[in-house]
């Protein structure tokens, strides 16, 4: 049984509809991300498991059972926003110790559920800290640990890592990770950030104006996105318009490109591009290989970047169109004007209807 079960979730404000008939099942012990720009959707979504908001349509299920009329409190679910939310006035105990108290736990045992949530977040006696004088990474593991401290089945995080300096997200991706995993937690986390997602999500809803426009893996939604609106969103990648030629050999199709012909793969289940038919193809930066050419050259180096680790081209092709690539480890920088051709192979290369 799925821990948390979005059905047919339609959410209208006034004449904007957020959400257009969304479902989403995760399963216990889960991270589970909501994914994509902003407007999307994801943050109302969230909301509505939360309790926050109220679906105009759908019903909301924790363990199979309908909370969509419960209040947050009722729902064994804790969320933590992208703000924080904490008050300045209060010491890190006492901001920890709030929703106890509401809940009317008593005073010993508030104590104690406050020293093992801070425990868990990795900071053990800032019981009597001021919030003035934490970090903002110590600010949003105060966050975290107020989240945790009611004991939730369900941890609920919209942007928690926004407002935070690079090294700072980094250091907190595996911490969030590490406290949703051995606390048997079910977590649902809001991001535009693909990185963030790819690096920590057991699965991920990529999102878009309303509707879900696909659900997996990252692994399989980075190397099989569904859609072009998918392909772009999820890393970076190369999206040419193409015609298919004909079938290749085994479920290989023959596409006719402006970078060039190939052979690719269709990831669109129940979906099958005929002879003649206009497709979109899509390529990761990453997966093409450039060698110098001289004659038979299938474009020219339009754009050097050198970041060490790793070089990225920009080339431009016979017909005008930018294609990127890009190289881990180089021993050579090719020079701008430089002729090349493109070395890909079929499972690389994606055919997508749209």
């Amino acid at each position: 049984m799925e821990a948390i079960f979005a059905k047919s979730i339609v959410k209208d404000f006034g004449e904007v509809r957020a959400l257009d008939g969304v479902s989403i099942g995760i399963e216990p012990g889960e991270l589970f991300f909501l994914l994509g720009g902003s407007g999307c959707g994801k943050t109302t979504l969230l909301r509505c498991i939360a309790g926050l908001e109220k679906p105009t349509s759908g019903t909301i299920f924790f363990e199979g059972e309908d909370v969509t009329a419960l209040p947050t409190h009722k729902r064994e679910a804790a969320m933590v926003f992208q703000s924080y939310a904490l008050w300045p006035h209060m010491t890190v105990g006492q901001n920890i110790a709030f929703g106890l108290e509401e809940r009317k736990v008593p005073r010993h045992e508030i104590d104690e559920r406050v020293k093992e949530a801070l425990r868990m977040v990795q900071m053990p006696g800032f019981e009597e800290r001021g919030i003035d004088q934490m970090s903002g990474g110590q600010q949003q593991r105060v966050s975290l640990a107020r989240a945790l401290v009611v004991k939730p089945k369900c941890l609920l995080l919209d942007e928690p890592l926004s407002n935070l300096d690079a090294q700072l997200r980094l250091e907190m991706r595996s911490e969030i990770r590490r406290i949703v995993k051995e606390n048997g937690l079910t977590g649902v986390y809001v991001t535009h950030d693909q990185s963030e997602a790819l690096s920590m999500a057991d699965r991920l809803a990529v999102m878009d104006h309303g509707h879900v426009k696909q659900v997996g893996a990252p692994e399989e939604v980075y190397r099989n996105p569904a859609s072009t609106y998918v392909a772009s969103f999820i890393g970076e990648t190369n999206l040419l318009r193409a015609t298919v030629k004909g079938k290749g050999e085994g479920d290989l199709f023959l596409v006719d490109t402006e970078a060039g012909e190939f052979s690719g793969r269709v990831t669109v289940k129940d979906w099958m591009p005929g002879e003649g038919d206009e497709v979109f193809v899509s390529v990761r930066p990453e997966a093409i290989r450039i060698t110098e050419a001289g004659e038979g050259r299938q474009g020219e180096i339009e754009e050097t970047t050198y970041l060490g680790d790793v070089i990225q081209y920009r080339v431009k092709t016979r017909d005008g169109v930018k294609v990127d690539a890009s190289e881990m480890n180089p021993h050579r920088v090719l020079a701008q004007g430089t002729g090349v051709t493109f070395d890909l192979q079929p499972e690389d290369v994606v055919i997508l209807r749209e």
